[in-house]
């Protein structure tokens, strides 16, 4: 995360979403850089049929959308506030000059981006290549390294629909998987909560 004073002092502004409130649209330019002060973020795209495909989720102290404003290439996804969220921003043009000027953010924010094309190619792969429960549970895997949880059971907050929609699987098909996985003991569900 980026020091708000510092966004601030460089032009940022901060501005308020509701839940369901659109950040930007598939297809648009770039034009801010946008950084989560509370609330939270998805990406998100919609096939012709309209079903959902999450980009990613992003939270209170993350980023979102850089690779965009970079290259200054149209935005690949949608980006929705998930609850009533606070985003500060900064527009393109001031962002650059700021990571002129601070070379430790610049490889901050290279490293971030290395991640997130990590992250990215990992998902491919088990998107493309795998089975209903590995890509469920590479998703809850990569849920529990991302909130710091890698090693404890943990209830996972996404519902059947989100997981779903960031597997590409039918909501049946995350239904009937996850119920095979709790009888073979890798998953419990506990009214209706998952844990992992």
């Amino acid at each position: 995360m980026m020091d708000e004073k510092t966004l601030q002092s460089s032009g940022g502004v901060t501005k308020k979403y509701n839940k369901g409130d659109f950040i930007f649209h598939e297809d648009d330019l770039p034009r801010f850089y946008y950084q989560i002060i509370s609330g939270g973020v998805k990406m998100f795209n919609l096939n012709l049929n309209g079903k959902e495909f999450t980009q990613g989720v992003f939270k209170a102290g993350e980023s979102f959308g850089e690779p965009p404003l970079f290259i200054n290439e149209k935005y690949p996804a949608t980006a929705m506030a998930t609850c009533d969220t606070e985003i500060i921003k900064v527009s393109r043009e001031h962002f650059m000059k700021l990571l002129d000027q601070y070379p430790d953010m610049q490889r901050e924010i290279l490293i971030l981006m290395a991640q997130r094309i990590y992250n990215k190619s990992v998902q491919s792969k088990e998107i493309i290549n795998n089975t209903p429960e590995v890509r469920i549970l590479s998703l809850l895997n990569t849920y529990k390294k991302r909130n710091n949880n890698e090693h404890q059971k943990m209830q996972i907050p996404l519902t059947r629909q989100d997981i779903a929609n960031f597997t590409g699987l039918r909501v049946e098909t995350v239904i009937r998987t996850l119920s095979k996985m709790r009888d073979n003991h890798k998953v419990e569900i506990i009214n209706r909560k998952l844990v992992y």
